[in-house]
C-alpha cells in the first residue's frame, strides 16, 4: 500500500524524532547487543575529507548551477524552461506546479510577490484567488491592469510546505533566476510585495518598516509594499497601501 505521507511531512516527522533523541529504528531481525565486534579501522584523513567534501560542494553547486542555467537563458521562454528543468531545489518536490509569471511581459511595472500559496500552486499563476482579486482592485485604482501594463512574478517559484518560512538556501538558489527574469523584462519600476520578496531582493525583512520607502536593487528602483494576502487579514493597513500606490503612480507620471 502506498504511503499517504508526502516528502515534506515524512521529513518533518523524522526531524522531530531526531530532536527527541531517537538514534535508531526497530528492525525486522533481532540484534545481538552482547556480540563482540572487531573495532573498525580508523578512516584516513583523506578518506574523511572525501566523504565531507561532496556535501559541501553540493551546497555550493546548487547556486552555481542556478546561476549558470539562468545566465544561459536568452529570452523569457528559455528562462521558464530552465527553471522548470531545475532539480536542485527541494521545494519543487512538494509543489504541484511551477509558478512563473502572469501579465504583460515588458511592462513598465513588475511586481514580485512572496511565494505561491494554495491557489497559485493549483493554477500555476501568481496572485490568484482572493489575494489576486484584491491586487487587481488596487492596481485598477491607479490605472494599472495585469492584462495591459503590469507584469507579475514571485520570489520563489514553488509553494512552501505548510506555508513555512523560506530557507535562506532556497532564496539564494532561486535569486539568479529572479535577477535574470528582471533583466529580461526590463521594467522601469519593481514593486516588492511582502517580506519574502524583500528578503530575496533586499536581504531585509520587516515590511512594516520597509514599505513606502523607495530603494534600488538589480539596477531598478524598487518599492516595498504590503502583500495583498496580508491586507486581507489586516484591513486597517489598506490606508498605508493606498499611500504606496499613489507613490508608484507619481513615479509613473514622471
Amino acid at each position: 500500500m502506498e504511503s499517504a505521507l508526502d516528502y515534506h511531512t515524512a521529513k518533518a516527522l523524522l526531524e522531530w524524532q531526531v530532536e527527541f533523541g531517537v538514534t535508531e529504528t526497530i528492525s525486522d531481525t533481532p540484534i545481538n547487543r552482547f556480540e563482540v565486534k572487531p573495532e573498525p579501522k580508523k578512516m584516513a584523513v583523506a578518506a574523511v575529507a572525501e566523504t565531507v567534501a561532496p556535501v559541501q560542494r553540493s551546497k555550493v553547486s546548487g547556486v552555481d548551477l542556478a546561476r549558470s542555467a539562468a545566465a544561459g537563458a536568452g529570452d523569457v521562454a528559455a528562462l521558464r524552461a530552465a527553471l522548470g528543468a531545475f532539480e536542485e531545489c527541494d521545494l519543487k518536490r512538494g509543489a504541484r506546479k511551477l509558478v512563473f509569471a502572469d501579465g504583460v511581459f515588458g511592462s513598465r511595472v513588475m511586481i514580485i510577490g512572496d511565494a505561491p500559496e494554495r491557489d497559485e500552486d493549483r493554477e500555476g499563476r501568481p496572485f490568484v484567488g482572493d489575494a489576486g482579486v484584491l491586487l487587481d482592485k488596487m492596481l485598477g485604482a491607479i490605472d494599472l491592469n495585469r492584462s495591459e501594463n503590469v507584469y507579475l512574478t514571485t520570489a520563489l517559484p514553488w509553494r512552501l510546505p505548510r506555508n513555512q518560512e523560506p530557507k535562506s538556501d532556497d532564496l539564494a538558489m532561486m535569486l539568479p533566476f529572479l535577477e535574470r527574469h528582471v533583466a529580461l523584462a526590463k521594467p522601469e519600476f519593481v514593486v516588492l510585495m511582502g517580506n519574502i520578496a524583500c528578503q530575496a531582493v533586499l536581504k531585509k525583512r520587516g515590511i512594516s518598516r520597509l514599505r513606502g520607502e523607495w530603494g534600488e536593487a538589480m539596477g531598478v528602483p524598487v518599492l516595498p509594499m504590503y502583500a495583498p494576502e496580508y491586507l486581507l487579514g489586516n484591513p486597517e493597513k489598506k490606508r498605508e497601501a493606498w499611500a504606496d500606490l499613489l507613490s508608484l503612480k507619481a513615479r509613473l507620471r514622471g
